[in-house]
C-alpha cells in the first residue's frame, strides 16, 4: 500500500515496519512529527509512546526499553541532542540489547534553531554509527535498516535527516507493521557502567569500528557511479540534489558520482576506490566537510598524492547554510567549467515582517506588566527558547539574553552575582520550565541568589505546535495524570516569593511584580492564561473617537492593530479579546464590541 507521507513520517512508519516497541523524545522542529506520527498510527496502543520531559530523559527511557530487548526511537533536534549527550556517549559502552535508533533531525540554514550544528559529529565522538538519507524514500528504508545494524552491532544508531528530507513529501509503499517480541530484563553486570569495565568497552568498541566501516563499504545506501576521472561526492539530501543537477545538465558521462548515505564509520574501502578511480573530486555536504574529511583521510592513509580534493575545507563551498539546488547547480557547473546562468527565481521585494508576538498572546501582557513594573529601575531580562523569545522585538524590547533552554533562569544567576544592584529577571515557560528550568530554580535557591523568576504559563508546548507537558497533564497514549503545577514545584523547591497572577489583570499583575522585586531571595511568579490558539476568543474590542495618540501602538505592538487616517484600528479578524489595549489606552478609547 502506497500513502503519501511527510519524510518524517515516513520515518516513523519505518519504524513501526520494524516492530519498535518504545517510541519516546522531545518536541523540536524539524524532528516533531516523527513520534506524533507514530502516536497516530498507534491505534491498538502496543507501541509505547510519550513525549518527555526532555530529551536526555527520554535517551534514558529508550535505553531502560532496550535493556530489555524491546525495539526502541527516542527523537529530537540537533540540538537537543546536546541535553541528551550524556547518556549517549555512555550507551557506546555499555551497549544494548533490543535494536535502538537515535532520530536527530538537523536543521541546516538553521531555520528554527538556535545553531548550525551537525550531528554526525557526535556519532564519530561517541563511536556511534550514523545513518543519513537522501530522500523520505529512503528514510523509510533505512529506519528499518537502523534497527537491524543496531541489533547486529550491539549499540544504537543514528538516524540524521535535515530538513528538507523531514519536511518533504513522497509516495511510501508501506510494509505491515511488524510485531516484535521481547523477553524482558536480565540482570547482567554488562548494565552497570565501572571504569574497568569502561576501559575493556573502549578496545573493543575501536576494534569494531573498521568492521563496521566494512559493512558500510557494501551498503546498499552507499554507492559509486561512472566511471570519469572527474568525481563528485556527496550525503544525505545534498546528493539527491547533486544527481538532480547533473542529470539536468545532461553531464552524467563526465562525472563519477560517490554516494554516502552510511557516513559514519566512514566506508574507509569504498573511499579508497573513489580516490583510485578519480583525479579531483569536488564534496558537496550539510553542513560540516564530514565526508572531506573522510576523504582527506583515506588519501593520506593510502598514500595517494594526485587527486584534488575541494569543497568545504578550502572554502570552495560555503561553510554555513543549506545547499539548495540553484546553489549547487553553480557549484557544479563552477566545477565542470559549465556556463552558469541564475534562473532561480527571483523573490518579489516585500516589506521587512519581523516576527512577533500573536495578537492576543498572553506572554505580551506578561512582558508588559514587568516593563512598567520595572519602569526606571535598573533590570535585565534573561530570555529562553519558546514564543516568548519573541518579547525581544520592539516595542516590548524584554529579552536581553537567550542562550539554550533553561539557562535564563541560571544566566540570571550568573549576571545577578556580578551586576548585585541590578534587578535580574529570568522568564520561561511552563513546559521548558519542566524540560530544564527546575535545577536552575533549585540551583538560585541553594545559593540563595536574589533573582526573579516569571514563568509564563499558557499551557501548551507552543512552539513546537502544542504539544502536551507534565503542566497538562495529557499524554501520548491518550491518558491524564496528574497535572503538576509550577506554583507547587517552585513553593516545594523553597523559592521564598511565589505568587500567581492573571496577566490580562494589568493592575493587579504589575503590583505582583513590583511586589516580587522588592523581596529579598528568590521570587517566582506565574502568569497563567492559555494559549491563544488552543482557547477560545473572548470577545473582540473596536476604538471609539480615538485621539490618535498611539500609546497603544508604541506600547505593546499587537499586530491586530494598525493605522488608518491618524487612528488606530482592530482587524476583528485577528483581534481575541484580551483586553490589554484597552487597560492601558489613556482616554479609555477602547472598548468590547
Amino acid at each position: 500500500m502506497k500513502e503519501i507521507l511527510l519524510g518524517n513520517g515516513a520515518i516513523a512508519l519505518g519504524a513501526v515496519a520494524a516492530g519498535v516497541n518504545l517510541v519516546s523524545g522531545y518536541p523540536g522542529t524539524p524532528s516533531t512529527e516523527v513520534l506524533q506520527t507514530v502516536a497516530k498510527y498507534n491505534k491498538d496502543g502496543k507501541i509505547y509512546v510519550e513525549w518527555s520531559t526532555n530529551e536526555k530523559a527520554a535517551m534514558e527511557v529508550a535505553a531502560g526499553a532496550s535493556y530489555s530487548g524491546a525495539r526502541t526511537m527516542v527523537t529530537m533536534k540537533q540540538v537537543g541532542l546536546n541535553v541528551a549527550s550524556d547518556p549517549l556517549m555512555c550507551l557506546s559502552y555499555i551497549g544494548i540489547k533490543g535494536g535502538m535508533v537515535v532520530l536527530v533531525a538537523d536543521d541546516p540554514g538553521p531555520i528554527s534553531s538556535q545553531t548550525e550544528q551537525d550531528t554526525r559529529h557526535f556519532g564519530e565522538y561517541a563511536n556511534i554509527p550514523v545513518l543519513d538519507p537522501s530522500s523520505p524514500e529512503e528514510a523509510y528504508e533505512m529506519t528499518k535498516y537502523a534497527f537491524e545494524l543496531s541489533e547486529h552491532i550491539g549499540m544504537p544508531v543514528i538516524m540524521r535527516p535535515t530538513t528538507k528530507v523531514c519536511h518533504a513529501s513522497a509516495a511510501i509503499e508501506l510494509d505491515e507493521p511488524a510485531v516484535h517480541e521481547y523477553d524482558g530484563f536480565t540482570k547482567d553486570p554488562r548494565w552497570v557502567i565501572f571504569p574497568p569495565l569502561s576501559y575493556k568497552r573502549h578496545i573493543e568498541i575501536e576494534k569494531q569500528q573498521p568492521v563496521i566501516s566494512g559493512i558500510f563499504d557494501e551498503i546498499r545506501y552507499n554507492s559509486i557511479t561512472g566511471t570519469s576521472k572527474t568525481g563528485i561526492a556527496a550525503g544525505g539530501v545534498t546528493a539527491a540534489i547533486a544527481m538532480d543537477v547533473i542529470r539536468s545538465l545532461g553531464v552524467e558521462d563526465k562525472v563519477s558520482f560517490l554516494k554516502v548515505g552510511a557516513v559514519f564509520p566512514a566506508p574507509k574501502g569504498l573511499y579508497k576506490k573513489f580516490l583510485s578511480m578519480t583525479d579531483r573530486i569536488l564534496v558537496l555536504e550539510e553542513l560540516d566537510p564530514v565526508i572531506e574529511t573522510g576523504l582527506t583521510y583515506a588519501k593520506a592513509e593510502n598514500a595517494i598524492t594526485d587527486v584534488a580534493i575541494t569543497g568545504k575545507l578550502d572554502f570552495r563551498i560555503n561553510p554555513a547554510g543549506e545547499l539548495k539546488f540553484d546553489l549547487v547547480r553553480k557549484y557544479i557547473c563552477e566545477y565542470l567549467s559549465l556556463d552558469y546562468t541564475d534562473n532561480s527565481c527571483k523573490p518579489m521585494e516585500l516589506p521587512a515582517r519581523p516576527p512577533v508576538l500573536c495578537a492576543g498572546c498572553p506572554h505580551r501582557a506578561s512582558f508588559y506588566a514587568v516593563k512598567k513594573a520595572m519602569k526606571n529601575r535598573k533590570s535585565v531580562f534573561c530570555g529562553d527558547i519558546g514564543c516568548y523569545t519573541l518579547g525581544n522585538a520592539k516595542p516590548l524590547d524584554m529579552v536581553d539574553t537567550c542562550l539554550c533552554m533553561g539557562a535564563g533562569i541560571t544566566a540570571a544567576q550568573g549576571i545577578k552575582r556580578t551586576n548585585p544592584d541590578t534587578n535580574a529577571f529570568a522568564f520561561i515557560g511552563d513546559s521548558t520550565f519542566f524540560a530544564s528550568g527546575m535545577t536552575g530554580l533549585a540551583n538560585a535557591v541553594y545559593n540563595n541568589t536574589n533573582i526573579n523568576v516569571i514563568i509564563l504559563d499558557n499551557s501548551t508546548t507552543a512552539m513546537t505546535g502544542h504539544q502536551p507537558h507534565p503542566g497538562t497533564g495529557r499524554t501520548m497514549m491518550e491518558t491524564q495524570s496528574a497535572r503538576i503545577d509550577p506554583v507547587k514545584v517552585a513553593k516545594a523547591l523553597n523559592a521564598g516569593f511565589v505568587e500567581e497572577a492573571d496577566p490580562y489583570d494589568l493592575d493587579k499583575a504589575i503590583e505582583t511584580v513590583r511586589a516580587a522585586a522588592e523581596y529579598d531571595g528568590v521570587s517566582v511568579v506565574v502568569f497563567r492564561a492559555p494559549c491563544i490558539a488552543v482557547s477560545k476568543p473572548s470577545g473582540l474590542y473596536i476604538t471609539e473617537n480615538c485621539t490618535g495618540c498611539m500609546h497603544c501602538i508604541n506600547e505593546i505592538g499587537c499586530p491586530a492593530m494598525y493605522i488608518e487616517d491618524s487612528k488606530v484600528k482592530i482587524n476583528d479578524t485577528l483581534c481575541f479579546g484580551c483586553g490589554l489595549c484597552a487597560q492601558i489606552c489613556p482616554g479609555k478609547k477602547i472598548i468590547k464590541a
